[in-house]
C-alpha cells in the first residue's frame, strides 16, 4: 500500500460542465492577437460549422524506405552566441524590423478559434448527396540510416572511474496532508504571437512548448523549451524543418511579480533577434529526431540540463522512442552547453526507466525522478552525491526501501499510476516536496506532495482538466513558487504555446 493512515484524501472534483463562453481572443498590450488555451464555444457571430461529412479524399500512408547515410561521430558543434542589447523600454518597439515583417494580420485570421468568413462555414441551402471518399496512396519517406566515417571529432574524456556504493536504507517517511487547491487560474500567455513577450518579434519564437525552469543564480531564473519554430509557422501543432526549426532554445527570467504574468528579459542568441538551439540534434527520423530538455539545475556555477535524445516520434499521440536520456553542462551560464558522453541511460528495447528525467539537487543529494519515453510509463526515484552528477556508475536506484547501485530498470514505483513529464520542487519553508505532472489516465495535471522524496506521496490532487485546456500537457514548476502559490507552465498543442497557470493551495485542516 502506497498511501498511510494520515494521508488526507481528497475526492476529485467533477470537470467543467461544458466549454466556457466565446470571448474575443487576448490582446497584448502593443495590440496584438494572442491565444486562448481554454476550451470556449464557437464565436455566435459566425454561420455555425457544417455538417460533418465525409472527407473527399481519404489518404493511405505507405511507408517508403530510403537508405540515409549518417556521418558519425556528430559534426561539431554550432557555438556561434552574441551579446545582446538590452530590450527597449518601450515594449512595443520591435529591435530587429530588418529581421522580421511585423505586419500585423487581421483579427479574424488571428484568432485560432474562428472559421473563415468567406461561406465556407455557412450551412448548405439543401443537403448535398452522400459521396463515398477517393482512396489515394500517400508515400511516406522511412528513412533507414546508415551511418558512415564522417569527419574526425575531438575525442571524448575518459570515463569516470567506477564508483560502487553499497546498498543503504531509504525507508519512506509517513504521508502528510495533501493541500487543497483553492482557484486555478491562467496568468497569461508567455511566449508566441500576442504574449506580453512578443518572443516572434524580438527572438524569432513563434511556436514552442514545455517551459522547465530553474534557478541559475540568486535573483536569476532559466527557462527552456522544446522544439522551437520561427517565421511561416502557424497554429496546430509543431511546423516543419523548413520554419527555422530549432530543437530547444533558452530563456532569462528575473520577473519576481508573477501574478501578472512571466517577463523574459533575454534569450540565449546566435545573431541578432534569433534565439539559438543551445543543444544541438541530427534532426534525421529513426537516428536522432530531435533532442528535448527535460530539467535544469545548478550546483555552484555549473548548470546542468537533464534532456532526452528523441530516435522517433509515434502515430499515436504522446508516444516517441528515445535514443538514451542523458545530461549535459554549462560552464558559462547556459550559452553554451555539453553533452556528457558517459552520462547517458540506454534505451534498450525501448525500456528504459529514466528516459525522460527531473532532477532536483537537495542536501547532499541530486534527486533523479524518471518515467520511460512515451506518456505511458511509472516514476522511478534516483539520487547521487552532489560531486558525481555526471558519473552514472555513482548514482543509487531506490528499490524497495533502500538504495541500491545499478539497478536502474528495477526502481520502485513511486506512487500508483501513469506519468508523464513531471517536474519536481523541494519548498524549503514547509520543508514539504511537490511533484507536478500530467496524469494521461485522469486528463488531469495533478500535484502531489511527500516530505522525503521517496515518500510517502499523497494521492493526486487535480490542478487543472485537460478537457478545460484541451490538449495541454506540462506542468513545469516556478521555482519561485510557495507552499501556498504555485506557479507552473502549460503547453497547448494546437496553438502551441506556453502559458503561465497559478494555483493557489489552501493547507488542510
Amino acid at each position: 500500500m502506497l498511501v498511510g493512515a494520515l494521508l488526507l484524501i481528497l475526492p476529485v472534483p467533477p470537470a467543467q460542465a461544458g466549454p466556457l463562453p466565446w470571448a474575443p481572443a487576448p490582446v497584448n498590450s502593443c495590440g496584438e492577437i494572442g491565444f486562448d488555451p481554454r476550451d470556449r464555444t464557437p464565436d455566435p457571430a459566425l454561420p455555425p460549422p457544417p455538417p460533418v461529412t465525409l472527407p473527399e479524399q481519404l489518404d493511405i500512408p505507405v511507408p517508403i524506405p530510403e537508405l540515409t547515410h549518417v556521418p558519425v561521430p556528430d559534426p561539431p558543434r554550432h557555438e556561434t552566441r552574441i551579446d545582446p542589447p538590452r530590450l527597449p523600454l518601450d515594449p512595443c518597439h520591435t529591435p530587429c524590423p530588418e529581421v522580421r515583417d511585423i505586419a500585423k494580420p487581421a483579427a479574424a485570421d488571428a484568432d485560432p478559434r474562428r472559421l473563415p468568413e468567406n461561406g465556407a462555414g455557412a450551412q448548405p441551402s439543401s443537403p448535398a448527396p452522400l459521396a463515398l471518399p477517393r482512396i489515394a496512396i500517400k508515400p511516406e519517406i522511412e528513412p533507414i540510416p546508415i551511418p558512415v566515417p564522417g569527419d574526425a571529432a575531438e575525442a571524448a574524456p575518459p570515463a569516470p572511474p567506477t564508483v560502487v556504493h553499497p546498498i543503504e536504507p531509504g525507508p519512506r517517511v509517513a504521508a502528510v496532508a495533501a493541500p487543497r487547491v483553492a482557484t486555478t487560474e491562467l496568468v497569461g500567455q508567455v511566449t508566441g504571437h500576442g504574449s506580453q513577450n512578443r518572443t516572434d518579434l524580438r527572438w524569432q519564437v513563434d511556436g514552442t512548448d514545455l517551459g522547465v525552469m530553474w534557478e541559475t543564480k540568486p535573483g536569476e531564473i532559466a527557462m527552456v523549451f522544446g522544439d522551437t519554430f520561427g517565421k511561416g509557422w502557424q497554429a496546430g501543432g509543431m511546423g516543419s524543418d523548413d520554419q527555422d526549426w530549432r530543437s530547444n532554445v533558452l530563456g532569462y527570467s528575473t520577473d519576481r511579480e508573477l501574478s501578472d504574468g512571466l517577463s523574459l528579459d533575454t534569450m540565449v542568441q546566435d545573431s541578432s533577434c534569433h534565439a539559438a538551439e543551445i543543444l544541438s540534434s541530427r534532426k534525421i527520423k529513426n537516428w536522432e529526431t530531435t533532442t528535448i530538455p527535460t530539467s535544469g539545475f545548478a550546483l555552484g556555477d555549473r548548470q546542468y540540463l537533464s534532456y532526452m535524445s528523441v530516435k522517433r516520434w509515434e502515430r499515436i499521440p504522446g508516444m516517441w522512442w528515445n535514443n538514451y536520456g542523458g545530461l549535459a553542462y554549462s560552464d558559462d551560464n547556459g550559452r553554451t552547453w555539453t553533452k556528457d558522453q558517459h552520462a547517458k541511460w540506454d534505451n534498450l528495447f525501448g525500456v528504459g526507466r529514466f528516459q525522460v528525467a527531473a532532477m532536483v539537487p537537495q542536501g547532499e543529494y541530486v534527486y533523479m525522478f524518471g518515467t520511460p519515453n512515451g506518456r505511458i510509463g511509472v516514476i522511478g526515484l534516483a539520487r547521487v552525491p552532489k560531486g558525481h552528477v555526471l558519473n552514472k556508475s555513482a548514482y543509487q536506484y531506490w528499490v524497495g526501501g533502500s538504495w541500491a547501485p545499478a539497478a536502474e530498470n528495477q526502481a520502485t514505483p513511486l506512487v500508483l499510476g501513469l506519468a508523464s513529464e513531471i517536474s519536481v520542487r523541494y519548498d524549503h519553508e514547509s520543508d514539504r516536496w511537490q511533484l507536478v505532472y500530467l496524469d494521461p489516465g485522469r486528463g488531469e495535471i495533478v500535484l502531489r506532495t511527500a516530505a522525503s522524496p521517496q515518500g510517502e506521496w499523497t494521492e493526486p490532487v487535480p490542478l487543472l482538466s485537460t478537457s478545460d485546456y484541451p490538449k495541454s500537457y506540462g506542468g513545469f514548476i516556478h521555482p519561485w513558487s510557495t507552499s501556498k502559490d504555485l506557479y507552473y507552465t502549460l503547453s497547448a498543442w494546437d496553438s502551441y504555446n506556453v502559458y503561465l497557470m497559478h494555483t493557489e493551495l489552501d493547507s488542510p485542516n
